[in-house]
């Protein structure tokens, strides 16, 4: 069976620098121990510097997943109660019910020879996903006491997902794979993978988002959420598809969100199971009168989200800070203008990078002005040791490689900036939507 996938968006800023003789840097983030996703790097702000990925226009989620009833009956549906709907109608015509279990065994066997005995043939799919151009195939293997997942399209592998036992679980035989379901769990544009596995006598679930876009030079992986994993475990009172999506959004889906207030409850309990330390803020950055919602782990990464229309959207997906230069990011309340601070060579290039929400949506680059303050005599980019004794005495600046004046470089900076760090605990968060 065919499975949709979402439609992903990504936005890149067609941006030059100032890179004469001079390789262009990319400068990644630490990995973090909650493991969020990497974040995603357009070539325009590499040249400037700056450790960005772009906001991502997502449209309503579009999910299917396969459950298993232990009972030998299996459906591949959008939920448990889709799959619970559809076998009512199918009892109702027994001839459809019938014609539907031969189709279903052919299928099987195609698939068993396809991919092997030990392939669990009723949890393999053929899907979409937003990280790959063209159908792939999801396979399931039984593999000695384990599970092994691989992304499959033609003959050759794409990935292979990390497999995840929980530590209690070490040693225990693996016993089914019991729901799979694939969607944007994230609200980030990527599509994501559900999955609830049973060990011995235990079911747990595990979570691995998506990484890459499909057509683009991103590296394309899923990564798995120890955390968050474990957390869904123990939070929902019975590991399936339908308890998990109706425990982190009341089981709504992207774009059925009735306001602002329910759609960042959502998205904050799910931050919040991805890792320690996070702290929240509504902000108004743009002009209107719905605030955007700041997730951060303070001193390390931010994430920004919009909400318009029952939709929520991603405009920064856990930008790093606080190495390498890099100051943060800070926005001007209701004046749309959030701003970036990197450096190099303990301040010798300053890159300031201007930013503005577009249509509720995305975070777009305005301008990337590189400042250097040193005379750079020989033209190269950067401080050379005979250069060092200008430091501090010479300044010029350069948008797009083009000098501009001090005065035009000042204009896009509209005043009034604060970080965004966060100042409430999810419980106050919580507690600030519901008033």
């Amino acid at each position: 069976m065919i499975l949709g996938a979402e439609a992903f968006c990504l936005l890149t800023v067609p941006f030059s620098g100032r890179w004469k003789n001079k390789e262009v840097r990319a400068v990644w983030g630490k990995k973090r121990s909650f493991r969020r996703k990497a974040v995603v790097l357009t070539a325009g702000l590499l040249a400037c510097g700056l450790l960005v990925s772009c906001g991502r226009g997502q449209e309503a989620e579009k999910e299917e997943s396969s459950t298993n009833d232990h009972n030998g009956q299996y459906g591949q549906n959008i939920e448990d109660i889709d799959y619970q709907e559809e076998m009512s109608v199918q009892e109702d015509n027994t001839g459809t019910e019938k014609d539907s279990v031969q189709s279903s065994a052919a299928d099987q066997d195609e698939i068993a020879k396809r991919f092997g005995d030990g392939c669990i043939v009723e949890q393999t799919f053929e899907v979409e996903f937003s990280e790959y151009q063209g159908k792939v195939w999801f396979v399931p293997v039984r593999s000695g006491q384990g599970l092994e997942i691989k992304v499959i399209q033609g003959e050759e592998v794409l990935t292979e997902l990390d497999s995840y036992v929980p530590g209690a679980l070490e040693g225990e035989p693996f016993g089914s794979l019991d729901a799979v379901s694939f969607y944007d769990m994230n609200y980030d544009g990527c599509t994501d993978i559900v999955l609830i596995e049973t060990y011995g006598d235990t079911t747990f679930a595990a979570v691995y988002y998506g990484v890459g876009a499909a057509g683009t030079d991103d590296s394309v992986y899923f990564m798995l959420q120890e955390p968050l994993s474990a957390a869904l475990t123990e939070r929902v009172e019975v590991p399936s598809i339908k308890e998990i999506r109706n425990y982190i959004s009341g089981g709504r889906k992207n774009g059925e969100f009735s306001g602002y207030q329910e759609a960042y409850e959502a998205v904050a309990k799910l931050c919040d199971m991805e890792g320690t330390d996070r702290a929240y803020d509504l902000i108004y950055v743009d002009e209107d009168d719905i605030p955007e919602l700041a997730a951060c782990h303070r001193g390390y990464a931010v994430s920004l989200y919009s909400y318009w229309d029952g939709t929520v959207y991603t405009l920064m997906d856990d930008w790093g800070y606080g190495a390498m230069g890099n100051a943060g990011y800070a926005y001007s309340q209701r004046k749309n203008s959030v701003r970036n601070d990197n450096s190099d060579y303990a301040g010798a290039i300053l890159y300031t990078t201007y930013m503005a929400v577009s249509n509720h949506q995305t975070l777009d680059v305005m301008t990337c002005i590189e400042t250097l303050n040193f005379d750079d005599v020989n033209q190269n980019g950067y401080p050379d040791e005979e250069e060092m004794d200008s430091m501090g005495m010479y300044s010029v600046s350069y948008i797009d490689g083009v000098e501009v004046s001090a005065e035009e470089a000042v204009s896009y900076d509209v005043g009034g900036y604060e970080f965004i760090e966060g100042r409430m605990t999810l419980e106050e968060l919580l507690r600030a939507l519901r008033d």
